[in-house]
C-alpha cells in the first residue's frame, strides 16, 4: 500500500489565515482539512482522526483551549500531537497552552518553515512513540 500523506485539520476562523496555514501544508506534501470553528472542529477530529491538528486558540465560539482540553481527554485522540498558533504571545499564555497538552506553541505571525517544523517534529515524536 502507497504511503498516504498525513492528514492535518486546521482549525482557525480567520478564513485568510486558514487558508495559508493549509497551503503550507499542503506544500510539505500534507492532507489538509480546514474547520473555521471550534464546534464543527470537534467532531471533525472524531470522524476524520487526523495525524495532527493546527490549532488557533483566540475562537468566536469554544475557544482553542477547550478544543485542545476535549483532545486530551479522550482516550482515541489524546495521542494526536496539537501545534497551537496563536496571537496570544504572553509567556503566561504559552505556558497555559503547553500546559494544557499543546505539543508545540507558535505565535503569529508564523514563518513557514517554523509551522512546517513544528508539525514535523509533532509528527516524528508521535511516530517514536508509537514504535515503543
Amino acid at each position: 500500500m502507497a504511503n498516504l500523506p498525513k492528514k492535518i485539520i486546521i482549525i482557525e476562523d480567520e478564513p485568510d489565515t486558514a487558508e495559508m496555514f493549509a497551503e503550507m501544508m499542503r506544500l510539505s506534501g500534507f492532507y489538509v482539512l480546514k474547520s473555521y470553528g471550534s464546534a464543527t472542529a470537534m467532531g471533525m477530529i472524531v470522524k476524520e482522526r487526523p495525524d495532527a491538528v493546527v490549532l488557533d486558540v483566540m475562537m468566536p465560539d469554544v475557544s482553542g483551549l477547550e478544543v485542545l482540553q476535549f483532545i486530551r481527554r479522550d482516550p482515541m485522540l489524546a495521542d494526536i500531537p496539537v501545534i497551537i498558533v496563536s496571537a496570544k504571545n504572553m509567556p503566561s499564555d504559552i505556558r497555559t497552552g503547553l500546559e494544557a497538552g499543546a505539543t508545540f506553541y507558535l505565535t503569529k505571525p508564523v514563518a513557514f518553515l517554523e509551522l512546517r517544523q513544528a508539525v514535523e517534529s509533532a509528527l516524528m515524536t508521535t511516530a517514536m512513540q508509537d514504535n515503543d
